[in-house]
């Protein structure tokens, strides 16, 4: 049985869990911010209505600023291996670790949908930039790669 992940559940695994690695994807964005991107989205479906929305802000030309309730995140795009991804920097830890996720926008900007990648694939042992690159390289194409889809709905202004 799939069971589908509420925001809390998102908010464990990205937030509550901490990141993974000790370095980013890419070291600087591979392109500018998509302005699509920016706004605020709530968790997809009836059940998850009362979670908190995730705020995604415009940092600079190439950083989102992420906020969900009391954490932040420094955000970027790391394309790598064919993969739209991007590397998360943890601002509230001390440790200032990423995680890297992969996202889709639905082609009316409506609808974000990310998906970790699994350190049992890409482990936490890769401690460089580098060595995260190849490691996502080689299993690009392992459908084990990325944990289930988190889907988002973009919240309309009231």
């Amino acid at each position: 049985m799939k069971t589908k992940l509420s925001f809390v559940g998102f908010a464990a695994v990205l937030f509550l869990s901490g990141c993974d690695y000790d370095a980013p994807l890419t070291a600087t964005a591979t392109h500018p911010i998509d302005a699509r991107l920016v706004g605020d989205w709530i968790p997809a479906g009836k059940e998850e209505e009362k979670d908190s929305p995730m705020h995604v802000r415009r940092w600079d030309d190439n950083t989102y600023a992420i906020a969900i309730e009391n954490d932040i995140y420094r955000t970027w795009h790391s394309d790598c291996a064919g993969l739209a991804l991007v590397s998360a920097q943890d601002l509230n830890s001390d440790e200032r670790k990423f995680c890297l996720y992969t996202w889709a926008l639905s082609p009316d900007g409506a609808q974000l949908t990310l998906r970790r990648v699994r350190t049992e694939v890409v482990p936490d042992a890769a401690k460089t930039t580098a060595a995260l690159q190849a490691a996502v390289k080689a299993n690009a194409a392992n459908p084990k790669l990325l944990d289930e889809p988190l889907v988002f709905q973009r919240q309309l202004k009231k």
